[in-house]
């Protein structure tokens, strides 16, 4: 019995096929009856905690206690903003609902391919973190603010805007301002581990940059067709920025869309 004889049984990857082909070189080993393997793989399977007292079948059992849950049949449901994403990043989207300990999802209107999640891309799970989900910009998302500024302030003041782009924020790697910036997180206690105590200051030079790659930001119109939160309706200027311009709908399907966005000439 071979490990592909042992996959198609159910026994999952990793220890427990170790730990079935150590179970079954002692069984034979110990005079067993070499026709009996697969019922025996079978009872341990159906019911690991019924063994866990057997010398011979001990450890086998054990592995299967300790192995995760095989993925989903299904993937969780997820909800998707925009429209014309990035199949690959979608597939990966679907891969990370298939996850045993996913519980829900939803994909932005940015979503392109990334590491073990797709940039843009939102995972809900149970008892369980998944640094590899989080991929390597650190607060890297889309984010629109609505300013109390009227359409015409943005046609009549592009260059106090472009400046005002150009003072806050930096681009690049290794950019850093050189007057620091004020933060509540940089009065949080940094020498709780000594990585955290080595990169206060660097952290200090970087806070509100906006990273390298394809980030931008830029000043647009946003339209609020009926009343969001304490937004009244009506067109006004605000900043929208992330991780790469997308040319979809940033809201749902026009029949139900609450807000709309048109992007200015004032950007990076």
């Amino acid at each position: 019995m071979n490990a592909k004889h042992l996959l198609r049984l159910g026994v999952p990857l990793g220890e427990p096929t170790r730990r079935a082909t150590d179970f079954i070189s002692k069984f034979v080993l110990s005079g067993g009856d070499k026709s009996r393997l697969e019922e025996e793989v079978r009872a341990i399977l159906a019911n690991p905690s019924a063994f866990t007292g057997d010398p011979l079948r001990r450890e086998f059992a054990q592995a299967l206690l300790k192995a995760p849950p095989p993925p989903r049949a299904e993937p969780v449901k997820y909800r998707q903003w925009g429209e014309g994403l990035e199949p690959e990043a979608v597939m990966q989207m679907e891969k990370a609902c298939l996850l045993p300990v996913s519980v829900a999802g939803a994909l932005m209107p940015d979503a392109h391919v990334g590491y073990g999640l797709p940039i843009g891309g939102v995972l809900a799970t149970e008892n369980a973190v998944i640094p590899y989900a989080v991929g390597v910009d650190i607060a890297c998302r889309m984010k629109l603010t609505v300013l109390d500024l009227s359409a015409r302030d943005l046609e009549q003041n592009q260059d106090r805007l472009t400046r005002a782009i150009e003072t806050e924020t930096r681009f690049g790697v290794g950019a850093n301002f050189k007057n620091r910036r004020h933060h509540e997180v940089m009065d949080a206690d940094w020498s709780v581990s000594p990585i955290t105590q080595q990169n206060k200051d660097r952290a200090w030079s970087q806070l509100g940059t906006s990273g390298s790659g394809n980030h931008f930001v830029e000043f647009g119109f946003f339209t609020a067709h009926g009343k969001i939160g304490s937004v009244e309706p009506g067109t006004y200027v605000a900043l929208i920025d992330g991780p790469i311009r997308r040319s979809q709908s940033f809201a749902d399907p026009p029949a139900r869309r609450r807000e709309s966005w048109r992007p200015g000439s004032v950007g990076y």
